[in-house]
């Protein structure tokens, strides 16, 4: 089978070798331009662009982790300045739900080896076509021998082995996206994404959040997860769901609807840990749905934070303390709870203002996400002459909220790409009322 994997190792390795290679050259070639004359910022700005389009074409052409990288990347799109974000668009979208497909009869051979050489009977039809790509599998659409439609999602040969190449190589080169995501850590993010390897090969581990999650939302007015028909270690048989991928409504979408989805995500974020002690932990476009009904159709569960307790008590405990402004409680607490070390002293204040992107929407009865807010607050922590900057760097973030980190991101970047405009804050307060500042918990 491993004759069947569409890039072999060693072209996957010069692919991602031929990024820095080709980016340096970009460089030498734009700064013999400016000794000619033209314009720093204009050479620059043609650098990014090329080498976005050469990043975002080879992670494209990749599967395993090279794609899921780019995946977590075209999160923070909305960070960027506008006038760097137009030329990553594009790219960044096509990567959330595309790329080349497995030949038909690589598809066929997993499906025999994972449901027998009879797995034609399972179906009463099954296109070859794919409908989507994920990082570390494809999607086709059947009808199941009881005749419903069903998504069937095949996970790549060699994807397993896949994924810790791409990542390993990535690793080496993580400095170059740091000329289009000015302040993103990678190494967190790629530690975190390796940390998760082994639960998203894992189609039956995948099967069994997703069956939690379907059971605990069944005949939710807000939310909808297709069930499970069947599971194998890489075949992942759902009920298909219909809808507006998630992509499609930030480029075209109406304002309601982006609304309407920006709200429905938010209602996802803070209910599922306390109804199914689950927290979906791969948000990008690519994994949601915006369905006719106005729901918001949720899909791909093989990267889910295990919260059976719900969140954490003292993240609610924190979250009161910023809301309040109480830059002391908030510091104690934090020292208490990891999140300063002992050996390390910060001004209080200053980790109170660096909370200011998480807090903020919460604070007024209506907020609108934007890109343009997101890329103030990155500029202003981003910004190594800011003393607020500079608590970045000197917060410590317990394992147990790592993922809880990245959702939190991951989500709030979807709003701004949504510029979804609601009432978080009573989103947020109807369920966590214990979070409520004193202000709003006397009224």
């Amino acid at each position: 089978m491993a004759d069947e994997i569409p890039r072999t190792a060693r072209t996957r390795t010069a692919k991602l070798a031929s990024l820095p290679l080709s980016l340096a050259g970009r460089s030498a070639v734009g700064f013999g331009r400016q000794l000619v004359g033209q314009s720093g910022s204009m050479v620059f700005g043609e650098i990014q662009e090329k080498t976005a389009e050469q990043v975002f074409k080879v992670l494209g052409e990749l599967k395993g982790g090279a794609m899921k990288f780019g995946q977590a990347l075209s999160v923070f799109e909305a960070a960027l300045p506008e006038e760097m974000a137009k030329p990553y668009r594009e790219t960044l979208t096509k990567l959330q739900e595309a790329a080349p497909p497995l030949p038909a009869r690589v598809v066929h051979s997993v499906l025999a080896k994972e449901l027998g050489e009879d797995w034609r009977d399972n179906f009463e039809s099954f296109s070859d076509k794919p409908t989507a790509s994920a990082s570390i599998g494809q999607v086709h659409r059947a009808k199941w021998k009881d005749g419903r439609d069903v998504a069937v999602k095949i996970q790549y040969p060699g994807a397993a082995e896949a994924l810790v190449s791409d990542l390993d190589q990535i690793q080496r080169f993580s400095k170059i996206f740091q000329l289009f995501m000015p302040g993103l850590e990678m190494k967190p993010l790629l530690e975190e994404l390796r940390a998760r390897i082994i639960e998203e090969v894992d189609y039956r581990y995948e099967a069994q959040a997703q069956q939690k999650y379907s059971e605990v939302y069944e005949n939710d007015p807000d939310i909808a997860i297709p069930k499970v028909v069947m599971a194998s270690d890489k075949v992942l048989v759902s009920e298909w769901m219909e809808g507006t991928p998630l992509a499609r409504i930030i480029a075209k979408g109406t304002r309601a609807q982006r609304n309407n989805a920006g709200i429905k995500l938010a209602r996802f974020h803070f209910t599922s840990p306390d109804r199914a002690g689950l927290l979906h932990a791969d948000p990008h476009p690519g994994n949601f749905r915006l369905l006719a009904d106005g729901r918001l159709g949720v899909l791909d569960f093989g990267a889910c934070n295990r919260l059976p307790n719900g969140f954490p008590e003292p993240m609610k405990r924190l979250l009161k303390s910023a809301l309040e402004g109480d830059a002391v409680a908030l510091y104690e607490g934090f020292k208490a709870d990891g999140f300063v070390l002992a050996d390390v002293e910060v001004d209080p204040n200053l980790v109170l203002d660096y909370l200011v992107p998480l807090v903020e929407p919460l604070r007024t009865e209506t907020f609108r996400y934007s890109r343009e807010w997101l890329r103030e607050q990155s500029a202003r922590v981003g910004d190594p002459r800011n003393p607020t900057a500079k608590i970045g760097f000197q917060l410590n973030l317990p394992p147990e909220y790592v993922l809880i980190h990245r959702v939190t991101l991951g989500t709030t970047g979807i709003f701004c790409q949504l510029e979804a405009e609601g009432n978080f804050r009573d989103e947020a307060l109807s369920w966590f009322p214990e979070i409520a500042p004193l202000t709003l918990a006397n009224k």
